[in-house]
Order: structure tokens, then sequence, then C-alpha cells
């Protein structure tokens, strides 16, 4: 897991997180130098002749069942495949310059394609007639670069368990052709992706990747014909990798809200396989998903859509509530989520989602990003306050992509513009903070949130410590940022920056005596923020919206010096009539 275990703590009461709540990063050095090296010597073994041998068996015929895809396609992507053209988060690749065997796109752009995910997006733009083309003859280019030649690109464990599930809901699409040499091979290919998640699933790391593999190695049993063995087994190997995955309160331990998505939407697609069969879907995937939504409800904003941590962007609202829909779960949004990190406060209309939490262990995660006690603010479908957004995907440079994850991307308090956790240059989070402690209380209807990490204490000398109280109506946030003295290395001081960054949409006007400004967003209520104990400024921000696009924005800077025994500094959020 991520964060682990109580220390010396009382029971939580009714209202709140008792004071000495801690959550603890395990520091665990990342991947040793041998576990890298298995995995690369699995890789190159799926090129030899014996692994090739290993995924012969029998030609299936058919497909025992064909399940409805419980995702919705993207119309505005799927009107772009039938124009010729294939779009993902601001990239595009002409189809007929389209060979998997040579893709040279971005990483997200890569998977899309690589996924078939495309295939839901085709299938919500037209009529089978106008998109069975166009799916087979992708299908057919696929077949041609990967589907003889057993390669890292193209058989990935996680893309062959989400394929076997979009490939057998969309057959109709894919397998329409007359053409049965071209029927075969995609059915024998499907057939052998099968054969290999059943040996590949059990290796991968603990996470959304095993997830999507294992209930692949279920979809194949439960669609494909001569697959039933497998069923059994995939279920033993889905639950441990969910036990594993999960935290008690039902996040995934790489704490991104976008695999936590990627974690519905799977165990959606799998209910509807069970469902296709008319078999009951097990009850320990079910309970998964009861804990997992209410979770991935707790990170979302006004709007329906994610909140925007560990490098992931704001998924729009209409996608989460179909994948929401998908598994058959209503829930609340979870407002503690204690394990996997994340505190909601809501009131009126105002929605507030906060870190509080270490980052993810060194070993599960690349791209994390050094967020700790950030926190995102909306008012009804307005976003007040953000972070800079993730680059997860996208062909941004990676300069700035790696950017995007500093603790100065997102808005909580920096020291000596340096990050709270190490970014290390192969992409994996390194060094930093260790320990959160936490309390929260709600009593008449003020909920109030107060955390520190000690991120800071090792190089400064100082504990990073906020304080948030949110109003009954959802109108007054008040804050306050505290640097105390703490470690065994005594603090010189250091200069320390607030960020606060601006949703699109949201001008900002200084006020007269540079303590304070008024927010006016675009189609909402105005806001009036003010600070005590340095003055305000105003500087030029970014972020990335659901479609990956760069919006110019604003942020508010409280910048100063920390004095070697400590620092409070006190702003306000007011909503302004």
């Amino acid at each position: 897991m991520t964060v682990a275990g109580r220390i010396d703590m009382p029971e939580e009461s009714r209202d709140g997180i008792d004071k000495g709540r801690r959550l603890i990063r395990l520091d665990d050095g990342g991947l040793s130098l041998s576990e890298r090296l298995a995995t690369r010597f699995r890789h190159m073994v799926w090129r030899t002749p014996l692994h090739r041998l290993r995924l012969r068996g029998k030609f299936p015929l058919k497909l025992v069942a064909v399940p409805d895809d419980p995702i919705q396609g993207d119309r505005t992507r799927g009107a772009s495949l039938l124009e010729g053209r294939a779009l993902f988060h601001g990239q595009e690749i002409a189809l007929a310059d389209l060979d998997f065997a040579t893709l040279n796109v971005s990483a997200g752009l890569a998977d899309y394609l690589q996924s078939f995910e495309w295939l839901r997006d085709l299938a919500a733009a037209g009529s089978r007639e106008e998109i069975a083309p166009i799916a087979e003859k992708l299908m057919r280019n696929w077949l041609e670069a990967h589907g003889g030649k057993v390669a890292e690109a193209g058989w990935r464990p996680e893309m062959w368990g989400q394929r076997i599930f979009l490939w057998t809901s969309y057959a109709p699409l894919i397998l329409s052709s007359n053409d049965l040499v071209y029927r075969s091979a995609v059915l024998n290919t499907l057939a052998r992706g099968a054969r290999h998640l059943d040996r590949a699933a059990s290796k991968e790391s603990p996470g959304l990747t095993q997830i999507r593999a294992w209930a692949g190695v279920i979809g194949a049993g439960l669609l494909v014909q001569g697959g039933e063995p497998r069923v059994a087994r995939g279920e033993a190997g889905l639950e441990r990798a969910l036990s594993q995955a999960l935290t008690a309160d039902g996040g995934i331990n790489c704490r991104s809200p976008v695999a936590q998505l990627a974690l519905v939407e799977t165990l959606g697609m799998l209910r509807a396989a069970y469902d296709s069969r008319r078999i009951e879907f097990p009850a320990t995937f079910d309970s998964a998903l009861s804990f997992a939504v209410p979770a991935l409800l707790g990170v979302t904003l006004g709007d329906g859509g994610l909140s925007s941590w560990q490098g992931g962007p704001p998924i729009p609202g209409r996608r989460i509530a179909a994948s929401v829909e998908a598994t058959g779960h209503r829930a609340l949004p979870l407002r503690k989520a204690r394990d996997w990190g994340y505190q909601r406060m809501a009131a009126g209309d105002t929605v507030l989602v906060v870190d509080a939490a270490p980052p993810p262990s060194m070993r599960l995660e690349t791209g994390g990003c050094a967020s700790t006690l950030a926190f995102e603010m909306s008012h009804g479908a307005h976003r007040i306050v953000v972070n800079c957004g993730g680059a997860g995907g996208t062909a941004l440079p990676k300069n700035f992509a790696d950017g995007l994850r500093t603790t100065a991307a997102h808005s909580t308090l920096t020291l000596a513009d340096s990050n709270s956790t190490a970014l290390n240059p192969d992409g994996s989070l390194g060094r930093g903070v260790v320990e959160v402690e936490l309390n929260r209380r709600e009593r008449n209807g003020i909920v109030r949130l107060e955390a520190s990490h000690d991120g800071y204490v090792q190089r400064f000398g100082l504990v990073h410590k906020r304080q948030l109280g949110l109003s009954e109506d959802g109108d007054e946030l008040r804050g306050e940022d505290v640097l105390l003295p703490g470690g065994r290395h005594k603090s010189d001081g250091a200069a320390f920056a607030i960020r606060f960054h601006l949703g699109a949409g949201v001008d900002v006007s200084p006020t007269a005596d540079n303590m304070g400004a008024l927010l006016r967003v675009e189609g909402g209520p105005a806001w009036h923020f003010r600070c005590r104990g340095t003055g305000l400024m105003i500087d030029d921000s970014v972020w990335v919206d659901e479609k990956s696009r760069l919006c110019e924005t604003k942020q508010l800077v409280l910048a100063g010096e920390a004095a070697p025994g400590g620092t409070t500094i006190g702003w306000l959020f007011r909503r302004a009539g």
C-alpha cells in the first residue's frame, strides 16, 4: 500500500479524524536493479520461439457472447475517425499514415490506438455500414504489425486486458467481413492474447496493470470459445490483485484519480461480460466496487469532473457519471479517504479536494507529483482554485511535463523554490515527504482540516502545517499556512511562496493595498481574497484542460522569508454577494 497503519491512534470520533492520525510513506527505494532486469528479461522471452509455442492451441470458431460496452464513446473523436484522423488529447494522426509497427506518437495516443479504445468512439459516431470498413481496416493494420509477432509494443498484458473486452464488445464491427481468413485471424489472435495473459498476468506489478490483465483473463474465459477453465483462476488472481492494489477505503495505491477511473471502468466492463453470460457478478468484485466508486466520486469537483492529481487531467463529469452507472453502484462521494489520502470538504455549492497524504511509494508510480497539502476548490460548476494539471499521455515537451509535477505547479506552499518530494530523472518520485499528520473536525456544519508534512524538515528544519476551515454555507474558506521548526536540523529560515493557481475563466484584480484581490468568475459569483503576514503578488500561470490544451491563467502568490523560529501566513476566500 502507498500509506500504512496507525501510530498510537485512538478510535476515530463520529465527526472527524482524531489528532495524531499519521499517514506514513513506505521508503522502499523503488524497484531494485534485479527487478528491473527481470522485467526486461520477461519481455525478451516474449519474442522467443518457445513463447510462441506456448501460445498455440485450438482455433475458436466463434465468440461465446458479445457483451455491451457500458462506457459511452466520444462522438467528436469518432467523427474525426470517420474523416480519416485519430484524435487524442490535442494530438492527431492521419489514418492513412498509421502504421502500428512504427507508431511514432506520444505514449497516450499510442495506448489509445493499441488498446482499441477508439472502437467505442467510432461506434458512437455513425451507422454500422459507415464505421465497419474503418474498424476492419485498422484491425488488419494491427494484425499485420502484431498478430504474428509477440513484442512489448503490442502485447503488454494491460493492453490485452482492455483489448479482449473491446474486441468482443465490438465484434459486429471487426468481424462483419465475409473474408473467412481474416475472421479466423482475428479470433485466433484473440485466443493467443488470452494465452499470453494466462502466463503474464501474475508477473505484472501490483496495481492497475495487473488488475486489467487478470480481468482480461476472466473476460477471455467468459467470452472466447474454449476458455471456460481459466475463469476460476482469473477470479482468484483478480481477487488477489484488488486486495494488493486498493487501500482500505477503496483508493488505488498509486493515488491517481485517473487510474481510479480506469479501475472502475475495468470492473464495469467485466460486469458486462458476466451479464452477457447471465452469470452472477462475484461478490468480491462487487464489494471492491462498493468502495472504489465512492473514492472516485470523492475526488470530483462541482462540475462532476475529476480534480487533477498525480499527473492526471480533469476528466469531464459525463465520463465519470457513465462509468459509475456502468458499475451498478449509486454512492455518495467519500469525504474522508484516510488511507488513499484525499480529503473532501463540501458545504453549500463549494467543494474542496485536499491532498492530505504522502506521495505514492517509489515502487508504484512514475509520473507522480510533489503535491502534498495542495487543494483544488470549485463553486458550482466553476473551478476557482486548481493545480496546473497533468501531462500524462500528452505530447507536451518533457521539461514542461516535468514542471507540471513540481510542488510549485500545485496550490500549496513551496520552500526555497524546491519540491516537497524529489522528482527523479527517470520519472519516479524520490525522497521527501514521509509523514503527514492529519486532524479533521466537523461541528455545527463547519469543516476544519489541519494537516502537516515533513518534506522540508531534513533540508531546512521546517515543518509545513496547513489549516483549512470551510463555513457552513460554503461561502467562506479560511486558511493558514504555518512553518514550524522541526527535526534535528536547526532552521536558518528560507524563502517561501504560497501559490493559489486560478481556474480558467477567473479574472483577478488586486486591491490598492496589495493585501487582497477580487476574483471574477465567468458565469458565476465573484470572490474576495485577503491575506495577512505578507503581501500579495499576481503572476501568470497555466492550466491543462480536459482536452490537454494549455490555458493561460493567473495565480495568487504570497511570498516572503521564513524566520528561523517559524512563520504564519493567513488567508481568506469569501464569496462576494
